[in-house]
């Protein structure tokens, strides 16, 4: 078995990569959502769970939504776009769909 070297170069390229993430649209796909309610651990500023046991985004202009939703829309403006993924990235089902500015799906 060998070992795989990566340089301190790779490692902060693929940081950098990460850290450029720009987060222009997020949905909640309710059919695949349970309710587990992880992304509301990360992110309880910007998710919560409606009467059904679904999660919504919260928005500046109620009600919360699970549809497509601008990220200038959000109540919360603070949240940094790498919390944002990180909330995606918790869930159990990948309920969570994330839109780069270009409107490509970066999450799942």
């Amino acid at each position: 078995m060998s070992a795989v070297n990566t340089s301190s170069g790779d490692r902060q390229a693929a940081a950098s990569d990460r850290k450029s993430v720009k987060i222009a649209k997020l949905m909640i796909d309710r059919n695949l959502c349970i309710g587990a309610a992880s992304c509301i651990a990360v992110a309880p500023s910007t998710f919560e769970l409606d009467p059904e046991n679904k999660a919504v985004l919260r928005r500046k202009i109620p009600p919360p939504s699970s549809e497509e939703t601008r990220r200038e829309d959000l109540e919360d403006q603070a949240i940094d776009d790498e919390t944002l993924l990180l909330a995606a990235k918790s869930c159990p089902t990948q309920a969570i769909i994330v839109y780069d500015e270009e409107g490509k799906q970066i999450y799942p």
